[in-house]
């Protein structure tokens, strides 16, 4: 540790962990590094709950036959694990965690806009999340969790209290929404203009665009399917003069924007990540900029390629196929500027950038079967197979998780102020990617072989596979109980961090590890010291 970087190193006693000990200072904190603890601790047991579901999914289908327990059982643990990984873990992960913490210390500010409106989302998470998980004392809901109808609106498990919850959390996905839009809008200190901004700023912030405008149109959907199973009210059901189409028109006009809610945030964090361990600016700043508004413009336009079997017409079958492969053209700008950026610069290798490598291995992997299946004579092929849940998985699953943990990784002495086992962190996180590509490689072979999704038997010839996705699975859990391990060892045991241990030029490492409570101990003129995140090229 240099002798710059212990005068710069904030005393423990005067940080952000210390200023008020007890239960009930962090329960009512309106410090917005506080909440984004607790929403990491929140999110982190979501990930653990519905990782178990996984788990216990795979090994029912370790055989062909019935193994632990019945079809219906099945059915309502694929579908509470759905739930609970994109609505209690997906959704907001990265943004309230992570998005909470970092956002106002990187536009200079020292709180969020609306402080106890940032506090109020956390628990109307936590109340959403207890009525969302309060289904399964009931018996579970056994719809999936898109809750196609009209099933889900004649099912008699326990729907209304599972539509509920999510109506609930989606209230707390559009307070975070609203709270860093105004913040980013507002309160950048002066000198940091919008061309100044971190990247991670700007996905947090196209990221919160489609929280506030997609997620009410999924509160009302739900709502709706809500009504018609509690009072039969035929809204959605053929047999009653209902329209089963139109309610996959609402669900995927939010669910599909829903997927960059998830991927947007990951790939702030990734670019963060190439840019401080490649000692180089963005090579196209710009450029990803726009691609990020792109993503989240063409986003709301794309939704009707999950329709492509449900009797659209041809017309409109080519204009959503069409539109499917812009999504892949932005996204391909951002994989060429983070393989430039690290082209450019002088590599360190650290955990972070090994997930940095397993984030771009998979979405490149994932978006390729995407744009596949974006072809409509290739998506009735696969719809509803295993191919469809293993592009899922590599792209949204694989996507956030990763990017999850190399947020955890690059920022932990930021946040923490201690560092964890470096060669711990890359044996782990080579363990992660290799365990996420052993469960959901199998799935692509499965798929394009017949197999399809939500059954709890199948016929003989399918079991090496399933076999190996199952080992694949229990390989990741460890991978990932071993991460937790020496993660919580080193917040308590670790040796202590100084101010920016990674030498980044991001505006966050200015300050003290961990930050005091109002972000920065002295006055920065950010006017004269904005760091310029463009490249020269730009």
């Amino acid at each position: 540790m240099s002798d710059d970087s212990e005068a710069r190193a904030q005393p423990a006693a005067t940080s952000f962990w210390r200023e008020g000990d007890r239960v009930r200072d962090w329960l009512l904190t309106t410090d917005h590094k506080r909440v984004a603890v607790l929403f990491f601790v929140a999110t982190t047991l979501s990930l653990a709950l519905g990782g178990t579901f996984a788990l216990l999914m795979r090994l029912e289908l370790v055989t062909p036959e019935q193994t632990l327990f019945d079809a219906n059982s099945y059915n309502r643990m694929f579908t509470h694990h759905g739930i609970v990984m994109v609505w209690m873990f997906m959704i907001p992960s990265i943004p309230s965690v992570f998005g909470n913490f970092f956002v106002p210390i990187m536009i200079g500010a020292e709180d969020v806009a609306f402080p106890k409106l940032n506090l109020a989302s956390f628990w109307v998470y936590v109340i959403g999340s207890v009525f969302t998980l309060s289904a399964l004392v009931w018996g579970g809901v056994d719809t999936g969790w898109t809750f196609y109808v009209p099933y889900s609106t004649t099912s008699l498990s326990a729907v209304v209290c599972v539509a509920v919850g999510i109506f609930i959390l989606g209230i707390s996905t559009i307070l975070t929404g609203l709270n860093f839009i105004v913040t980013i809008q507002t309160l950048r200190a002066r000198g940091i203009g919008w061309m100044q901004l971190p990247l991670f700023v700007w996905t947090i912030y196209a990221t919160a665009l489609i929280q506030v405008l997609a997620t009410p149109v999924l509160g009302l959907s739900l709502a709706l399917v809500g009504l018609d199973n509690a009072l039969q009210l035929g809204l959605f059901d053929a047999a009653e003069g209902g329209d089963p189409i139109l309610y996959q028109h609402l669900f995927w006009f939010y669910s599909h924007p829903a997927v960059y809610i998830m991927i947007l945030p990951a790939m702030g964090v990734i670019s963060e990540v190439v840019s401080t361990f490649s000692r180089n600016s963005s090579s196209n700043y710009r450029l990803f900029v726009i691609s990020t508004l792109g993503i989240a413009l063409v986003g709301f336009l794309t939704w009707g390629h999950h329709l492509f079997v449900a009797g659209i017409s041809a017309f409109n079958v080519g204009i959503f196929g069409v539109l499917s492969m812009f999504v892949a053209i932005f996204s391909a700008v951002k994989v060429f500027t983070w393989t430039n950026t690290l082209r450019g610069g002088h590599v360190q290798f650290a955990a972070p950038l090994l997930y940095f490598f397993g984030f771009v291995f998979l979405f490149v992997f994932g978006g390729m079967s995407g744009v596949a299946t974006a072809t409509s004579s290739l998506d009735v092929h696969w719809h509803d197979t295993y191919f469809v849940v293993a592009h899922f998985h590599f792209v949204m699953v694989g996507g956030t998780l990763t990017g999850y943990l190399a947020a955890i990784h690059y920022w932990f002495p930021k946040i923490v102020g201690r560092v964890y086992p470096a060669r711990l962190g890359l044996a782990s996180a080579a363990l992660v990617v290799l365990g996420f590509f052993c469960t959901f490689a199998p799935q692509f072979l499965l798929g394009n072989a017949g197999m399809p999704r939500r059954y709890a038997t199948y016929p003989e010839h399918f079991q090496w596979l399933h076999v190996m996705s199952t080992g694949g699975a229990l390989f990741l859990a460890m991978a990932l109980v071993v991460t937790l391990a020496y993660l919580l060892f080193a917040a308590v045991w670790g040796p202590r961090a100084d101010a920016n241990p990674w030498h980044s030029s991001g505006f966050e490492w200015r300050t003290a590890s961990p930050p005091p409570r109002t972000n920065f101990s002295e006055p920065i003129d950010w006017a004269r010291d904005a760091y310029d995140y463009r490249s020269e090229e730009d």
